[in-house]
């Protein structure tokens, strides 16, 4: 394996940047020569710079709210995002259509004219590298916010030079949460790989005194995660963009739906990765949080809709995290219309908002669940650099193939996908079956003891059926998957 954990020179960078920018016409734009994009990028006011209004968001202590959203038409991309952002949004995304995730450029550009042609969306999205920088650059200029491109592609090398010259100054994802959760047949060497590129180039801005935000995917499969296993990939990620000089990083989590064990979460994750930061030799690190919310099944009824939407944002709230991610009511039906979308960020904002000088209790249930969260990371952490002998993105590669880390329901066939996860009693996420995730037996108890707390409970035996219920019962109203 020849992957290893170190900063690419600007020599390397730039000798992959060839090969990067060489395989499709959009790369062979003039607009991607980087003096030029240096220069665009400081002329970019402190306003519309994403890392520079998270870092004022986190000192005034705001959660500030983005939604996801993107069409494949320019004008009618553009018409979106103003609409969210007259609708409160404090930054606004383009989220990226399915083919560009996959580098399949032809079949976007086939579907974006298709699009334009028949005047209506035939992409799930907005095809950047299709664009390229120039309305891409039109996109940045046409909305008074910063822009943030979200995808879930494992290998984004273009995508990034692109957006980040068009002024975009945010960019989602990572080696394993835009890999192992999206991808099926892609190695997580690659991908990691991949991302170094991706956080090298925002590190090249970064000396030449640009700040970019960095923001790994935290719900991974958004799917009853374990905060851990999400917790342990965040701040892996963290390290791996640090490596190559990134220094604004947004580390994220998904609702689990017990709020005692969420803020634990997004308190754990911020503190746990500004101590492994730290540990590693990384200073002067910005380091924010972000809260999506619920990332599962929703309800079909729009007030249920709505009332989750303001549940995930009061948790949101509490946690204090520096940003969250909204939703809309109209999440089961499929893409939201431009109106149910804002409709998302009114009630977010106003929930967020109100709760914004109130805090969470310190409890001895919070200051439990913190501490076993932390405990579970520690553990997992351990065994990665254990099992790469010190190299995280070896640790990382070898981690997933033994099944040391895990990710539950994820389609790669490079993750092991033997964990399973159940509610407990109180309805926070738990290990059902633990496959050979990386964990002690002290660990492996305490997580056995709460499953089976419940099955006495319900009068059923501990079982799979248990995940079952547990994955659609917030769709139908209930945090447990009672029988």
């Amino acid at each position: 394996m020849d992957l290893k954990n170190k900063k690419l020179t600007e020599a390397e960078f730039l000798s992959i940047r060839k090969e990067v920018l060489s395989g499709w016409v959009t790369g062979k734009d003039n607009e991607l020569d980087l003096t030029k994009a240096v220069e665009y990028l400081k002329q970019v006011p402190d306003h519309k710079n994403f890392a520079l209004k998270l870092n004022l968001a986190k000192q005034n202590n705001v959660t500030m709210v983005q939604p996801r959203a993107g069409v494949p038409e320019l004008e009618e991309h553009i018409k979106l995002l103003q609409y969210l952002e007259e609708c409160g949004a404090d930054f606004v995304p383009s989220t990226i259509d399915s083919y560009t995730r996959q580098n399949r450029y032809n079949e976007a550009q086939k579907g974006l004219d298709e699009s334009i042609e028949k005047h209506r969306a035939l992409l799930n999205g907005f095809p950047v590298v299709n664009h390229g920088v120039k309305n891409c650059k039109r996109v940045f200029e046409s909305v008074n916010v910063p822009i943030e491109a979200r995808h879930g592609t494992p290998d984004a090398r273009l995508l990034s030079e692109i957006i980040h010259a068009a002024g975009w100054t945010s960019n989602e994802g990572g080696g394993i949460s835009y890999n192992i959760p999206y991808a099926k047949s892609v190695p997580l060497e690659v991908s990691i790989k991949n991302w170094q590129y991706v956080d090298r180039l925002v590190g090249y801005y970064e000396e030449r005194g640009i700040r970019i935000n960095r923001e790994p995917f935290g719900p991974l499969t958004g799917t009853l995660v374990p905060p851990c296993i999400s917790n342990t990939v965040m701040i892996i990620e963290a390290l791996l963009a640090a490596e190559q000089g990134v220094k604004n990083i947004t580390v994220g989590y998904g609702m689990g739906g017990n709020l005692i064990q969420d803020v634990a979460a997004i308190k754990s994750l911020y503190y746990q990765t500004v101590e492994y930061l730290d540990k590693f030799g990384y200073k002067d690190m910005e380091i924010s949080t972000v809260f999506h919310q619920w990332m599962g099944g929703f309800p079909q009824d729009e007030a249920e809709a709505m009332a989750l939407i303001s549940y995930s944002s009061t948790v949101a709230a509490l946690s204090k995290s520096t940003k969250l991610i909204s939703k809309s009511p109209h999440e089961s039906i499929g893409i939201p219309t431009k109106e149910a979308n804002g409709l998302g960020v009114k009630a977010s904002k106003f929930i967020v908002n109100m709760l914004r000088d109130q805090v969470m209790v310190d409890s001895d249930c919070l200051a439990h669940e913190i501490r076993q969260i932390r405990k579970e990371v520690d553990c997992l952490m351990n065994v990665v650099l254990e099992v790469g002998e010190g190299d995280l993105a070896v640790g990382t590669v070898l981690a997933f193939k033994q099944g040391l880390l895990d990710i539950p329901f994820a389609p790669s066939k490079y993750n092991a996908g033997m964990v399973l996860p159940a509610r407990d009693n109180e309805g926070m996420i738990r290990i059902l079956e633990f496959g050979n995730l990386g964990f002690d037996e002290e660990i492996k108890e305490f997580h056995k003891k709460k499953i089976l707390e419940r099955a006495k409970s319900e009068q059923r035996k501990v079982s799979f059926q248990m995940t079952v219920d547990d994955v659609y019962s917030v769709s139908k109203g209930k945090l447990i998957g009672r029988p």
